[in-house]
């Protein structure tokens, strides 16, 4: 067997690894991230209206928001085409396409081109916001996953920050290139990105789950610092293995129908988290935030300038939650949000009902103050959460499904917008100040926490698994937190990898395993208790 230190693949290791992939995955988020503001400075700009001949807001939210029918579609799709070709594969897809809608969307001759080339870009962006992650969670251990996810989520936040600054000094141009330019950027970075995830790592969890053991074991040593005889990795191996196996025995198929039935809470808790994420109002800012500046009273440059300004407050307020997510847990982190944004919601639309010289700079601090608090709270946690609760086996089709629900919603808000700011005028933000009230009742009532809990126990905390089923099911990896050092001296185990072939679920002693385990279920816990190996 190769040794996994020789690997001359990946020269990085352990935390520089696990870092530098965490890095490189953000730039499938920072180019959603870009798509989704760049367009909010272009549209006010004097050469885009003159180009398409002064487009009417219906007009405006289409080119807007048709991009979010494309992730729709592809989105849904991206369950399946994760667990065919992989998480990396499906990176590398993702972000070809994106390149060829942003080079449609660059050399348009039309407004129907436009259209294709933002669906086309759209189709991109449904596989990397599903795939992305996906990806983060499985390379991350259980203590740093929520900060990973998020520091993640910063880089979807400095691409749109990145977009209304490069709209912002493009406007200076004075031809079509005004905005040619910042749509042409996004050819460049998801160039890079499709590039470079040639070199990245698949994921471990993904390559075990298809049977590919040697190369999973190896991605996990790499990932702990490169020694193949580590006892950490070599716990989460079998940690992983044993959970594939179990799942492999039970002889369920893996499809949609199964899964709503098995874990319909799970799903449905995945799926609201990122619908919450869109009716709390973001894309009211995201997409139009020179228009509402307009209306508030900025006019003109100026008005793509305060959005520049409150896009640097926005990647700020993504930092706090890189250190809090795995310290007060996610539940604290979307209550306060919640509140913060109602509360902004509710003042920008008092603001404008009242329209007083003051209106201008207060709104300017309510958008600020909502955009930070969505910044720290749902707009991380909803891209975290679904990939955490969903088991393995079904983690790519329920992810796919909670990001599909991201994109309705998004279509839905991008869509509508336009037209509500100019029918309902100020009653659009109390509006979605309301929907930050009910995302505040349904976490408080329905959302369980899931600090610090691995991918693989995650059972506990839904009341499907059991302490005592998994002490005994788990002696292996008992015996080897106990007293890992007699696997040191050995390059790896091999009957670690002895496991029985996935493919063959009929093995007569996993039956037996899968029997006794159904047999043995117990009443359901209301919350996770970490499983610890019993000590000598």
């Amino acid at each position: 067997m190769p040794d996994t230190s020789d690997d001359s693949r990946r020269r990085l290791v352990g935390q520089p690894l696990l870092y530098a992939i965490s890095i490189f995955a953000s730039i499938g988020v920072f180019l959603f991230g870009y798509d989704q503001g760049v367009m909010s400075g272009i549209i006010t700009g004097p050469y885009f209206k003159k180009y398409f001949h002064d487009p009417t807001p219906i007009d405006v939210g289409t080119m807007v928001a048709v991009l979010e029918i494309g992730a729709f579609i592809t989105s849904l799709a991206a369950g399946r085409v994760g667990d065919l070709i992989g998480r990396r594969g499906t990176l590398m897809t993702g972000a070809v396409v994106f390149t060829i809608g942003g080079a449609i969307q660059t050399f348009t001759v039309g407004f129907w081109t436009m259209i294709v080339g933002r669906i086309v870009s759209g189709f991109g962006v449904g596989l990397l916001s599903t795939i992305v992650p996906i990806y983060q969670s499985e390379i991350s251990p259980p203590d740093h996953r929520g900060a990973l996810a998020c520091m993640e989520f910063t880089g979807n936040i400095v691409g749109y920050s990145s977009s209304v600054w490069t709209d912002y000094f493009c406007s200076y141009i004075e031809s079509d290139m005004s905005w040619r330019i910042p749509l042409f950027i996004q050819c460049v970075i998801g160039s890079i990105l499709a590039i470079g995830s040639i070199y990245i790592p698949e994921s471990p969890r993904w390559l075990i789950d298809t049977g590919d053991e040697v190369a999973g074991m190896h991605v996990i040593a790499d990932l702990h610092g490169g020694d193949p005889t580590d006892t950490i990795a070599l716990t989460e191996f079998d940690e992983i293995k044993m959970k594939v196996v179990e799942d492999r025995a039970s002889g369920e198929k893996r499809t949609y129908t199964v899964m709503w039935k098995k874990y319909k809470r799970r799903v449905l808790l995945a799926m609201s988290s990122q619908a919450f994420a869109q009716l709390n109002g973001i894309n009211v800012i995201s997409y139009y935030a020179p228009r509402v500046f307009e209306q508030a009273g900025w006019v003109g440059r100026r008005a793509i300038l305060m959005t520049g300004i409150n896009s640097l407050v926005y990647i700020a307020s993504t930092i706090p939650t890189w250190y809090l997510v795995d310290r007060w847990g996610r539940r604290a982190i979307l209550l306060s949000g919640a509140v913060i944004m109602a509360s902004a919601l509710m003042a920008t639309g008092y603001w404008m009902y009242i329209n007083v010289p003051q209106t201008p700079g207060a709104v300017v601090i309510c958008v600020i103050i909502f955009n930070a608090a969505f910044g720290y709270s749902w707009g991380p946690i909803p891209w975290l959460y679904p990939p955490e609760i969903m088991p393995l086996n079904f983690r790519a089709k329920g992810v796919s499904l909670s990001t599909a629900t991201n994109w309705l919603f998004n279509w839905m808000v991008g869509q509508i917008t336009p037209y509500l700011q100019v029918a309902i005028t100020w009653r659009l933000y109390p509006m979605h100040g309301f929907f930050c009230i009910l995302s505040f009742l349904l976490v408080y009532f329905l959302y369980p926490e899931t600090k610090g809990v691995p991918l693989e126990e995650m059972d506990a905390v839904f009341g499907e698994d059991h302490r005592q089923e998994q002490l005994e099911n788990d002696s292996e990896t008992t015996s080897l937190m106990a007293g890992g050092s007699s696997h040191h001296g050995s390059d790896l185990d091999p009957e670690r990898l002895n496991y029985p072939p996935l493919q063959n679920e009929d093995d007569g002693e996993e039956k037996l395993l899968w029997l006794r385990r159904l047999f043995k279920r117990q009443g359901k816990r209301s919350h996770y208790e970490p499983i610890t190996p019993a000590r000598d």
